[in-house]
């Protein structure tokens, strides 16, 4: 008998993974992230991650608004997010260490899974609604992955065997999907169940049991799936961003197992439509209403914050997989500007959307998606920061921080930054192995950087390309310093498509953006719209200057501007301050200029 081409290319996929545990040549990763305990973070992400923890986690109901839906299963369709919070609460425990948040982590856990009925179900659906209401397995399967979270960072076996049974559960009744379900919700299938492949590939790496991953590839064609890059929100919102970006990195994951090269076709498409294609924005977000697109309209419904997420997830990962320093500065800009503009300053709100123009609305509730993400997301942030590398260890975001790892030939070696960054381009890495050493230290110069100096104990090093890592292999003793001197210059980086004919103000990782309530005198009748027509007088960019909008040692700069008209010799009639974009009453991020060849074009999107 003969079987038709898809049945036989996932039985090959399925013969490749039958293998793979047995431990054929695996796609290994050129870098290893750090444990969240091996490392403390300071500056502005330590401090986004301290005000999450305390001014957001903390606070949070979690018993009425999270916890109550599952202990009642009276509903018939809806989300929550329970389990993408225990992920962050887990990731964040093993981070701090604070007891209140391994408190917290512990009443989760525990609660969830006291409610868990002998079948596996945990949900909060009545019984006629589970399964087949939208989003039911979207929550379980969630819920399964931050229980995973919970034994691998803690051990906690009861954690996994309540994973295991959702899984089995979901598996058990995947049979009875009904026919056309996508076309009675009205969401295809993959955005439905949005990120049930990863969790199933971190369930087979957990147990080492094959019928997850054999799931993932039989029943949901995970190795088949090559989705093009749908513009505009369309029936079944298959061009939704999170959803096609989870499934990327679920492929990611699974090219690590099962080194076939069609796992990468549709990251590999996303990344050429984002940095090639006008798929990104400035500032690192993408897509309106949650959907790709690529006109640069930065109004309204710019960057879902899931969407952010999900994006830095596959940067990171491409970023492991390939030491790629573009992923590292990808990384960098979506996470100072996309990411840290969805959050207030003070950590209490998180936003649905961060548009660069017009008026930035926060998520009404602390549950659902785009919330509880971004939690998880910023618990993330410190594995970012320094990762293992070819017997040695890559730098790979700046920032004051502390790490501690285990080399080869019982050396421990100890690293801290001491800088600045990003106010300005100095960062002094200190070097401590327990006893003299011989291995590489790498470290990511930016692409902005076009003229970085590089010194170890005073002594000039080979002096780096931007936009790469550079590898210093030596002899490291006790007391060693490594200085990196990155300049950084003001850029007017020119806007595409709806942006074109105008620049944003650029520093560093940083974009810079105007919000009206600074600028009272001359600006506060305006509109976003209106704000992005004034011209900019490039010639003298004062700063940068101190700023506490976003940050307490956050930085401005003024410069001066004026109005469109019939004139062409620029007034400079406007005193104008600019701020961090993460600014949360900015409205404003491009302004015309009068010369458009000073401008530069995005060193991240240059075709």
């Amino acid at each position: 008998m003969q079987l038709p081409p898809r049945t036989l290319t996932v039985l090959a996929g399925a013969a490749l993974l039958f293998g793979a545990f047995a431990g054929p040549a695996r796609a290994a990763d050129v870098l290893t992230p750090l444990q969240p305990s091996d490392v403390k973070v300071g500056g502005e992400i330590g401090r986004r991650i301290d005000i999450t923890v305390n001014n957001n986690l903390l606070v949070l109901n979690a018993d009425k608004d999270f916890l109550a839906p599952f202990q009642k299963k009276g509903q018939g369709g809806g989300y929550i997010g329970l389990g993408k919070l225990i992920d962050a609460t887990v990731r964040f425990a093993a981070y701090t260490h604070d007891e209140k948040v391994l408190a917290l982590k512990k009443h989760l856990v525990q609660e969830t899974i006291s409610a868990q009925e002998a079948d596996g179900y945990i949900g909060i659906m009545q019984p006629a609604s589970r399964m087949w209401s939208l989003w039911d397995v979207h929550e379980m399967h969630y819920v399964a992955w931050g229980l995973l979270s919970d034994y691998r960072f803690f051990g906690e076996k009861p954690s996994l065997e309540a994973a295991r049974k959702i899984a089995d559960y979901i598996i058990a009744r995947w049979p009875t999907m009904p026919k056309n379900w996508d076309a009675k919700t009205g969401v295809a299938t993959h955005v439905s169940v949005t990120g049930l492949e990863r969790t199933l590939i971190a369930l087979a790496q957990a147990t080492g049991e094959r019928k997850y991953t054999d799931f993932c590839l039989k029943d949901r064609a995970l190795a088949e799936w090559d989705l093009p890059i749908v513009i505009g929100r369309r029936d079944l919102i298959e061009g939704h961003i999170y959803a096609y970006m989870c499934r990327s990195l679920a492929q990611l994951e699974l090219f690590r197992m099962v080194p076939d090269e069609r796992l990468l076709n549709p990251t590999r498409r996303a990344m050429d439509f984002l940095t090639r294609g006008d798929g990104l924005a400035i500032t690192g977000g993408a897509g309106q209403w949650e959907i790709w697109t690529d006109d640069q309209d930065g109004r309204g419904q710019l960057g879902e914050t899931c969407a952010t997420a999900y994006q830095i997830r596959v940067y990171e990962s491409l970023l492991r997989l390939r030491g790629d320093a573009k992923m590292g500065d990808l990384l960098e800009r979506t996470i100072w500007n996309a990411l840290f503009a969805a959050q207030s300053p003070d950590g209490r709100r998180i936003r649905y959307y961060a548009p660069t123009e017009g008026p930035r609305e926060y998520h009404p509730t602390d549950t659902y998606c785009c919330p509880c993400n971004f939690r998880r997301i910023v618990a993330e942030l410190p594995t970012f920061v320094y990762y293992r590398s070819d017997g040695g260890v890559a730098v790979n975001l700046y920032g004051p921080s502390e790490a501690k790892l285990a080399l080869a030939g019982g050396v421990t070696v100890a690293l801290a930054q001491e800088t600045d960054y990003p106010n300005s381009g100095r960062v002094v890495v200190r070097v401590d192995p327990s006893k003299a050493a011989t291995f590489p230290l790498r470290l990511r110069i930016p692409a902005w950087c076009k003229a970085a100096k590089v010194s170890v104990n005073g002594q000039a090093a080979e002096q780096p390309a931007g936009g790469s890592f550079l590898a210093i292999h030596r002899e490291w003793k006790a007391g060693d310093q490594v200085t990196l001197e990155m300049p950084m210059d003001w850029r007017l980086v020119l806007g595409r498509k709806r942006q074109a004919g105008r620049a944003a103000v650029m520093r560093g990782p940083l974009v810079f953006c105007l919000n009206p309530a600074q600028n009272p005198k001359v600006l506060a009748p305006l509109d976003g719209a209106d704000l992005g027509r004034i011209q900019l007088n490039p010639k003298k960019i004062e700063g940068p200057l101190p700023d506490a909008s976003v940050r307490p040692d956050g930085i401005a700069c003024r410069l001066r501007g004026w109005k469109s008209g019939y004139g062409t010799k620029p007034p400079g009639d406007l005193d104008l301050k600019l701020t961090e974009f993460a600014d949360p009453d900015g409205k404003a991020t491009y302004f015309r200029l009068q010369d458009y060849s000073v401008g530069v074009e995005d060193e991240l999107f240059a075709r």
